[in-house]
């Protein structure tokens, strides 16, 4: 027996883990494919993992810590600094938007199926939130403008946690309910210590795990697995002192962590989203595999009812009124009302709370997960496919992509973006070092402060209306990891590296070929120490015109050797085209701009 549960846990593991690279590569949600191989493999179609059967007793406080985790990391990302600056839209969605979808759902849920009131009621908070991990590959594909895009992901940012905030105080009024309370004054009191316990114990904890980051308590390589076995005892803590509290308690905690000051959780957040993506590709095939497929065929065509009422009523509803005296067109508040995939924290969450509800009585609880699984794969196979098509009859997809990400925020970077961004081509610096980061926003560049790479970029970086990556960091490997993620949304076509090398090609015998990843920027002669030198030294980032009388020899015989061509800009100023060895100042025709570094030399 011993020998199949590890055998089981590593393949489900390893399957994961292929599943969640070939939606990486797919562009596809991640919690799709992990869904349909649990149901592959589970007890809905060949029944090869029977995971109750597998884990037997420890099947319930293996969901329980993996959700605790899964919900402390999406409270880590609640910043209310970021919801005070969101725009009133926004807001509205996340406040008032989420308890319109929630009553709705819960409405149409009982009178649809007949499902008890609080089993509604939780039901409708668990389909509430969207969340970044289906969001942002969903926007990748579909190209909206910008302004639909952002809200889109800012309302999947911070809903995530909103909602399973939401979730988690429902159940614990239901459990109030249950636990022996006589009558209502009982229930609110134990709804009332229940709160107490878990929002104290939370808050205190996440006071005590931030003063131990301020004042350098631990070593940093005990910082990650302090975090994560705190968790643990919180959760186990708090619900020995009040049943239940303890997913309630380890949101506190995250949330109070993420809105405390100088405290630096980079790297915890960055350990706690790589430890989610682990336990999420394991939970989801564990949780798939337990689903009951007869519960559908019971329910028959009631359940797509219920689908369309999540689609087509709640969602438009919600977002008509969170968007009323807001300058969206009409047309915009059609494409948000179509999209609204559910993800990761409904499933998880809907799985912990059914179990447990089964234990206190609730039959219908299991109806929930199956009901839950179904909203989730029906929204993201459904606007998946048919969200494009109406984006493009609207007229609300993004045209053009003339933005560019680049890597790197020294003041090389800073130079061309503020040339490229007078010119309209607007420019992303990232840089892991804050001076750098400051300088740029002191001249109103847009920045992305952190890891390009990072598994938060992938969540939180903002790629829309970006058709371009330039790497142009003093960090060559860096500039390397950086296309190699990003090829697969540039192309090789698109990604352009400055060269840190001015070693002889046969002495360079550490340097990382650059062959198949992207193109040298400029050309490989032209290095980053070159540009540093000439900006330093005086040298100005110019824009000239070419005409019939002044075309690009005349500029070439004009300059000489200093000026180092860098861009050329068409005459409708829609393209840029960015000078390697393969594409040169040559091709460049009458009423083209150039852009070119032009050294301090030549003016002296």
């Amino acid at each position: 027996m011993t020998e199949n549960l590890m055998l089981a846990i590593a393949v489900i593991g390893i399957l994961g883990s292929l599943a969640q690279w070939l939606a990486w590569w797919l562009k596809l949600p991640s919690i799709l494919l992990l869904l349909l191989l649990g149901i592959v493999l589970g007890k809905p179609v060949t029944g090869i993992i029977d995971p109750d059967l597998l884990f037997g007793d420890l099947l319930f406080p293996m969901v329980s810590l993996a959700v605790s985790v899964i919900l402390f990391e999406g409270a880590l990302t609640l910043n209310f600094s970021q919801i005070r600056g969101l725009e009133s839209v926004v807001r509205r969605m996340v406040t008032v938007g989420m308890l319109v979808t929630w009553l709705t759902i819960a409405l149409a849920t009982h009178w649809l199926l007949d499902l008890p009131w609080l089993l509604s009621l939780l039901f409708g908070s668990l389909v509430v939130v969207t969340g970044p991990t289906v969001i942002v590959p969903m926007l990748r594909i579909l190209k909206l403008n910008k302004k639909v895009s952002n809200v889109l992901r800012w309302e999947g940012i911070v809903i995530d946690p909103l909602g399973a905030l939401l979730a988690v105080l429902v159940f614990n009024f239901i459990v109030s309910s249950q636990d022996g309370a006589a009558g209502l004054l009982d229930v609110a009191m134990d709804f009332g210590w229940i709160m107490l316990v878990g929002g104290l114990l939370g808050a205190v904890a996440g006071a005590f795990m931030g003063l131990v980051l301020r004042r350098h308590w631990l070593p940093e390589y005990l910082h990650n697995v302090f975090t994560l076995t705190l968790v643990f005892a919180v959760f186990a803590v708090s619900d020995l002192l009040a049943h239940e509290s303890g997913l309630l308690a380890v949101t506190v905690m995250g949330m109070w962590l993420a809105n405390s000051k100088n405290t630096p959780i980079e790297d915890i957040l960055n350990f706690k989203e790589s430890l989610t993506v682990l336990l999420i590709s394991g939970l989801f095939i564990i949780l798939a595999a337990r689903l009951d497929l007869e519960q559908f065929l019971q329910i028959g065509w009631l359940s797509i009812v219920l689908f369309l009422v999540i689609q087509f009523v709640a969602r438009p509803l919600k977002i008509f009124v969170s968007t009323w005296g807001s300058d969206l067109t009409l047309k915009e508040k059609v494409i948000l009302s179509w999209i609204a995939p559910r993800g990761i924290v409904a499933a998880a969450v809907s799985a912990l709370f059914a179990l447990k509800l089964e234990q206190q009585g609730y039959a219908e609880a299991s109806l929930m997960v199956s009901l839950t699984f179904m909203v989730i794969i029906g929204t993201v196979v459904f606007q998946s496919a048919t969200a494009g098509f109406l984006a493009k009859k609207l007229g609300v997809s993004s045209a053009e992509s003339k933005g560019i990400l680049m890597v790197g925020s020294n003041p090389v970077a800073v130079a061309i973006a503020e040339v490229l961004n007078k010119h309209g081509f607007d420019c992303l610096l990232t840089d892991s070092h804050w001076r750098y980061i400051k300088d740029a926003r002191m001249k109103d560049i847009k920045t992305y402060y952190g890891n390009v790479v990072s598994e938060h970029a992938d969540h939180h970086l903002d790629l829309i209306g970006i058709g371009k990556l330039m790497a142009v960091s003093m960090n060559t490997d860096l500039n390397l990891l950086a296309a190699a993620r990003y090829k697969n949304e540039f192309g090789v076509a698109h990604m352009f590296l400055l060269s840190n090398d001015e070693k002889p090609k046969e002495d360079n015998k550490h340097a990382i070929s650059l062959e198949g990843k992207a193109r040298h920027l400029f050309s490989k002669e032209v290095t980053y120490a070159k540009l540093a030198s000439a900006l330093a030294q005086g040298g100005q980032i110019k824009t000239t015109l070419l005409t019939e009388e002044f075309g690009h020899e005349a500029y070439l015989a004009k300059h000489g050797k200093n000026v180092i061509p860098m861009f050329g800009i068409s005459p409708d100023g829609k393209t840029l085209r960015v000078f390697t060895r393969a594409e040169s100042i040559e091709k460049l025709s009458t009423d083209w701009k150039i852009i070119g570094l032009i050294r301090q030399q030549e003016e002296e």
